[in-house]
């Protein structure tokens, strides 16, 4: 796999463009909570933060100041470069490079993690892959290759990782992983890559019900679009960003803080009863079927056009 491939084709990133103007003020992004005994003890695996604006990296931070140890994977040098720095300032002994195409690096992280650890609590994945040429044009244009990799990337890599992360939830444990509203509904420019996050969701749902006995529960989340570098590649990109903006329920884009606090809740105790869901943070985008004609709400304005 080249070194310098995008982790993510989803539309979790973009650059938005000025919102139409409305009568309300948007709510903003809350702090998360102090929550620092949390995950106390718990030691987790994070694979796919590829700089400072990835959802990967908005979950560590969470974990993190909740007291969680993680270990990090990046794949390739470059990644490495930006990876390295980020991780070492919240305390990660254990970094590795992992390519999910590449089953002697998978053999080398989960054994490094038998050796240090002996077990794991958790495991954020967030790594996913199309090429983005073909996310230009048609569906129906995909090629086999593309389609190939593209699931194998995109889903079958977390059938892999949880099937290798299980003799280690002696106690069981959380898995976690990132979809997009793209898996149920056709978004512009994602082609490919709904499929794939269609079939995710369908893992997500088995593999809750394989894991389950051991106590070992498996959600995903769904993010709305963020400005991150997974969704630069989507032609389409800016577009979405500012509809997703303008049509959800709160009037605004989701942040890490957001995705971050969503991963910490599923990751954690707190969703002991969870498992097999998609969980939607999105600022409520999901839940519309048709955008109101104007800013003040789902009835239109005050007369009711």
């Amino acid at each position: 796999m080249p070194n310098d491939r995008t982790l993510s084709a989803a539309p979790d990133a973009s650059g938005g463009g000025p919102a139409s103007p409305s009568s309300h003020t948007p709510p903003k992004a809350a702090e998360l909570p102090e929550v620092p005994k949390l995950m106390a003890g718990k030691r987790g695996l994070v694979m796919g933060v590829a700089n400072d604006r990835s959802i990967a990296w908005g979950i560590a931070t969470a974990l993190h100041a909740a007291g969680a140890e993680m270990a990090f994977t990046y794949q390739g040098a470059a990644f490495g470069k930006r990876v390295l720095p980020m991780v070492e300032k919240l305390g990660s002994k254990i970094v590795e490079e992992a390519d999910v195409e590449n089953e002697e690096s998978l053999d080398r992280l989960f054994a490094r993690l038998q050796k240090e650890w002996g077990r794991l609590d958790f495991v954020v994945h967030a790594i996913a892959f199309s090429d983005k040429e073909e996310l230009k044009g048609r569906y129906v244009d995909t090629t086999k290759a593309n389609f190939q990799r593209s699931l194998t990337i995109s889903c079958y890599s977390f059938t892999e990782i949880a099937r290798r992360a299980l003799p280690l939830m002696t106690e069981g444990g959380s898995l976690i992983t990132l979809t997009y509203e793209g898996a149920t509904r056709v978004m512009p420019s994602y082609n490919v890559m709904g499929v794939a996050k269609a079939a995710l969701e369908a893992s997500v749902r088995y593999l809750a019900a394989d894991l389950g006995p051991q106590g070992v529960r498996v959600n995903a989340i769904s993010a709305g679009p963020m400005r991150t570098l997974a969704g630069a590649v989507i032609g389409s990109a800016r577009y979405v960003y500012r509809v997703s903006r303008e049509a959800s329920p709160l009037r605004r884009n989701v942040e890490l803080t957001d995705v971050g606090g969503a991963g910490l809740y599923l990751l954690s105790d707190l969703s002991a009863g969870v498992t097999g869901t998609v969980h939607y943070v999105d600022a409520g985008y999901h839940a519309i079927g048709m955008p109101p004609s104007s800013g003040n709400g789902q009835n239109g304005d005050q007369n009711g056009e």
